[in-house]
């Protein structure tokens, strides 16, 4: 029995308490509406209509259907209206996979960009690494993830690469501090600080590479999975970090120096599996590309000396003075 039918039908009959208008206003014939009707009755066991000579009129059973039905009807419109717009990607929940050392700001920037256009869709990130999200996209239990490559892509869609540009962060009294483009050779003799090998196993590999291309062969990696963990490890002393500038910015005690030209990348993209479960997965990942890059163009490093506004001291240049030498 199509209940709700029956009931809009129903409904017909009890605002206008006339069969025939009631058929006019739903564009139908009368003994179809008047079959529902008899239909509903005999499914509730209650009549619903007095019928006399003088007219229609609702019954007591058909005026607590007549309030009763409003609501459900209501609700039934509104779930039918949610189920297209989650069909379409406007509504639900997407969840998606971030890695563990992304700066917060950048997330912050990817999450407030598809808010704007996809505003009823609820984005649950889970920090990640790179393999477990490639295996959970390929199990459709993450909708999207940003992941770093090299990475196999098999079963799975990506957006166009965009490439992180990587400098080194140092304790702020370092001889290696300064704002000029560093070489990775300059830091021989240093400890690295860096994500763990498992996270991504092929962007890991390819970054030691890269640095002992270059002429540096760290004497000891050690690994960090989140940004707090990598600035604590270098606030500490414990080796160089290589990061995205978003890392240090809000850190006084450390500076982030830009490699030099022909310095390794982190190349990132967001991907989704073929056939995503959550719909939005093809809207997130063109807006949060276009979010990534705009955050990626705006993190110039920081100038330590340089004074806030006008002319003013910065507080960290207070609390953590310039050494001669370094900075």
């Amino acid at each position: 029995m199509d209940l709700l039918r029956h009931l809009r039908y129903f409904r017909a009959v009890a605002e206008e308490l006339h069969f025939g208008r009631a058929a006019e206003r739903l564009g139908m014939a009368q003994p179809p509406l008047s079959r529902s009707v008899r239909s509903l009755e005999e499914e509730l066991g209650a009549r619903l209509f007095d019928r006399t000579s003088r007219g229609v009129r609702l019954t007591a059973a058909g005026e607590v259907l007549l309030a009763e039905s409003e609501e459900l009807l209501a609700r039934a419109e509104r779930t039918r209206t949610l189920v297209t717009r989650a069909h379409r990607g406007e509504y639900g929940v997407l969840r998606i996979g971030v890695p563990p050392e992304l700066p917060g700001r950048v997330l912050a920037r990817v999450l407030t960009r598809f808010a704007a256009e996809a505003p009823d869709v609820q984005v649950e990130p889970r920090e990640l690494g790179t393999a477990e999200q490639a295996r959970l996209l390929a199990d459709r239990e993450l909708d999207a993830g940003l992941l770093q490559h090299p990475v196999e892509l098999t079963g799975l869609v990506s957006e166009p690469v965009t490439e992180l540009p990587l400098g080194v962060v140092v304790p702020r009294g370092s001889p290696l501090a300064g704002t000029e483009p560093l070489s990775l050779a300059a830091l021989a003799g240093s400890p690295l600080v860096l994500f763990p090998r498992p996270a991504a196993p092929g962007l890991y590999d390819a970054t030691l590479g890269a640095c002992r291309a270059q002429g540096y062969h760290p004497p000891r990696v050690l690994h960090a999975g989140s940004p707090e963990t990598v600035l604590a490890l270098v606030i500490a002393g414990r080796g160089a970090a290589l990061a995205h500038a978003a890392v240090a910015q809000k850190e006084p005690r450390v500076l982030w120096r830009p490699l030099a030209a022909g310095g390794p990348v982190w190349p990132v993209s967001f991907v989704r599996h073929a056939t995503a479960p959550h719909p939005a997965a093809g809207r997130l990942a063109p807006a949060a590309t276009a979010a990534l890059r705009a955050e990626t163009g705006e993190c110039a490093p920081r100038d330590p000396g340089a004074p806030g506004p006008n002319g003013t001291p910065r507080p960290w240049d207070i609390v953590y003075p310039l050494t001669e030498g370094g900075v």
